[in-house]
């Protein structure tokens, strides 16, 4: 980690190389060897690119579309019409609350930006006052509530009731999104006092687009949202045989629930074919340096996963004597900061800890689950592909990421834990 930081802050060499290096480096050093070094890059390079890369470039498109039809504007002048500056970051935690339940961190990333970016230049507040509520929103729920991956593979792994966990989950979430979002907000806007980068900025001139209606634009953007969150209704409601329940998971998946979003938005925001290719063609070049650094990110994460890391800590950490929901959250948070990957802590942890929750109550097993899922966002630094994400987006440099999003990866973590153990304290 030290060499991928010094080559990209001091030698000013592109992340992607960087991260690259790093993960050769790191092989080399665990003895891997050349070829299965290679091997795992590769193969942690694709399954990003596979879950994240294909998202972004739908992202960008479909936020393109937003930005360039004067789409985001009407959803901005609603936003600032119903919220005073003080109180637009409450307002961008609640919408990221709503957008966050059913969507997984990534796809409700690529979404809010947009709205993101122009909000924070229409109210002329830093950036980090809208972007960290929102993004608070979306990681508090993505590691604290189910279906969520890795609080789901928690749950199946130490048998926790689903509706318990969901509850507790929710019952956890709101503190921890309000002092990690607004509250801390504030704090980080003071650190890294950045404007909104140009990303996503309308290619004509405000004056000369057509405001839309702003009930059509949300229908544009609640398309992809509909579409995953009748996936997930189908999944509790519907038998696996039910004959609609293979065409909501196929409509559902979020790879071509965001398709069809980039496509409702081209139909229905009244563009000119012309401007719709035009928006579509620009959208993606900008993203090329983000997605390589992601995908780098994700090769580097597989090299450390494949080199045993995990189970070198996770045995290390299971030999201690500490309460068991600390325990839970020491586990998951040493992985996570080795390998950069909350599923994979949150996966390796729940198999660890499994054995040890026999004589809990269902609501302590569920707890173990949020004890998990607290420890896995625990310090996102460069292994983690969320990470370039985020240091992309808002083009920013390593110090001012760590400052923010390492800053509020951290926050949440320790704050889930306090509200577990708080909880703890509490429920039967």
């Amino acid at each position: 980690m030290a060499m991928v930081v010094v080559l990209i802050s001091r030698l000013k060499l592109h992340p992607f190389l960087a991260l690259t290096a790093g993960a050769l480096a790191a092989g080399f050093g665990a003895g891997l060897g050349g070829t299965t070094t290679v091997e795992s890059f590769v193969k942690g390079f694709g399954t990003t690119m596979a879950d994240v890369g294909i998202l972004i470039g739908l992202g960008a498109m479909f936020g393109k579309l937003l930005a360039d039809s004067g789409g985001a504007d009407t959803v901005v002048d609603a936003l600032l019409a119903r919220s005073s500056p003080r109180m637009l970051p409450w307002t961008m935690l609640a919408v990221g609350l709503l957008v966050g339940l059913p969507l997984f961190f990534e796809v409700g990333a690529v979404l809010l930006m947009p709205v993101i970016f122009l909000a924070a230049r229409r109210s002329g507040l830093p950036v980090m006052r809208i972007a960290i509520p929102a993004l608070a929103a979306l990681s508090t729920l993505h590691c604290l509530v189910p279906p969520h991956p890795g609080a789901l593979a928690a749950v199946a792994a130490v048998h926790a009731n689903l509706g318990i966990t969901l509850l507790l989950g929710l019952a956890c979430a709101i503190p921890v999104a309000i002092i990690s979002g607004p509250v801390f907000g504030s704090v980080a806007a003071r650190w890294v006092p950045v404007s909104a980068p140009a990303l996503f900025a309308p290619d004509e001139a405000e004056d000369e687009r057509v405001r839309l209606p702003v009930g059509r634009t949300i229908t544009v953007i609640l398309v992809p949202i509909a579409l995953m969150v009748c996936r997930s209704a189908s999944e509790i409601a519907m038998e696996p045989s039910h004959p609609l329940r293979g065409v909501f998971d196929l409509l559902g998946t979020p790879l071509v629930a965001l398709g069809l979003g980039v496509l409702a938005a081209a139909a229905l925001l009244g563009m000119p074919r012309a401007s719709v290719a035009e928006s579509l063609n620009g959208a993606l070049a900008p993203m090329a340096g983000l997605t390589m650094m992601i995908g780098s990110g994700g090769g580097y994460k597989q090299v450390l996963v494949d080199a045993g890391v995990s189970g070198f800590i996770a045995r290390a950490a299971s030999d201690s004597h500490l309460p068991l929901l600390l325990l839970a959250w020491l586990v998951s948070a040493l992985i996570r900061v080795a390998t950069g990957s909350a599923t994979v802590a949150s996966v390796t942890a729940s198999g660890i800890l499994a054995p040890l929750t026999a004589g809990l109550s269902p609501a302590h097993v569920s707890l173990l689950v949020l004890a998990i899922g607290s420890g896995s966002v625990f310090f996102s630094y460069v292994n983690d592909a969320g990470f370039w994400l985020v240091k992309g987006y808002f083009d920013l440099d390593i110090a001012q990421t760590v400052k923010t999003w390492t800053a509020l990866q951290t926050l949440i973590s320790l704050v889930g834990l306090s509200c577990v153990l708080v909880l703890a304290a509490l429920v039967p």
